[in-house]
């Protein structure tokens, strides 16, 4: 488990601010949001993401049945906030087995979606066939949120993406035959305008997808 923060994009080191550079720098991407070290799931870790998150955090709300909270990540610091979060939940699949979702919201550029998805970043918008109807419908702190399945994925996950609040959303599912989740018509809620209801969620053991 990285104990230091590290490049969203690419996960390599990042230097902190200092007397050359005011922002993170990664040698290969520049300046960029330093993806926080990732901790294991519970209530308090996932609070503090929330209480720094200047972007949503989304979730299903409620989990699908058996489904359990594996994780968390951030991309920021304490000056800029969380510019980028990553959920992880874990459960059984459409199809049998256990099947994993990342939900991914960030800002332009930012690239930790990208990066999870296993696509060249830092955004999914070249990805995405808009001349097509989405694929995937569901609902993101009440709003319907269309998202397209993105081809050029790993043939081991099926990652759809689209934009809600103005931002990115990922959702990105392993097994590539759990992405039939994306088509039940989920319901997200943004985890900042949950409250107290977050000290009901159930969670699991850390998700190594948050690791990659």
């Amino acid at each position: 488990m990285r104990g230091e923060p590290s490049c969203p994009k690419c996960g390599s080191r990042v230097r902190a601010p200092g007397l050359f550079a005011d922002s993170w720098q990664c040698d290969v991407h520049g300046a960029v949001h330093p993806l926080q070290p990732v901790i294991p799931p519970s209530v308090e870790a996932l609070g503090v993401v929330v209480h720094r998150a200047r972007v949503p955090v989304w979730m299903p709300w409620p989990l699908p049945v058996g489904w359990l909270f594996t994780g968390v990540a951030y991309a920021g610091d304490d000056r800029s906030g969380g510019r980028a979060t990553a959920v992880a939940c874990s459960g059984p699949g459409p199809l049998g087995g256990m099947g994993e979702l990342l939900l991914v919201a960030e800002e332009l550029s930012v690239g930790l979606g990208a990066r999870y998805a296993g696509i060249d970043g830092p955004d999914p918008g070249p990805h995405i066939c808009v001349d097509k109807p989405p694929q995937a419908k569901l609902l993101a702190a009440g709003r319907p949120t269309p998202l397209w399945h993105l081809a050029d994925a790993p043939e081991d996950r099926a990652v759809f993406a689209g934009e809600a609040r103005g931002l990115w959303l990922w959702a990105i599912v392993w097994p590539e035959q759990s992405g039939l989740l994306m088509y039940d018509e989920l319901v997200l809620t943004d985890l900042r305008d949950l409250g107290a209801e977050m000290e009901l969620l159930p969670c699991g053991a850390l998700s190594p997808r948050l690791l990659s």
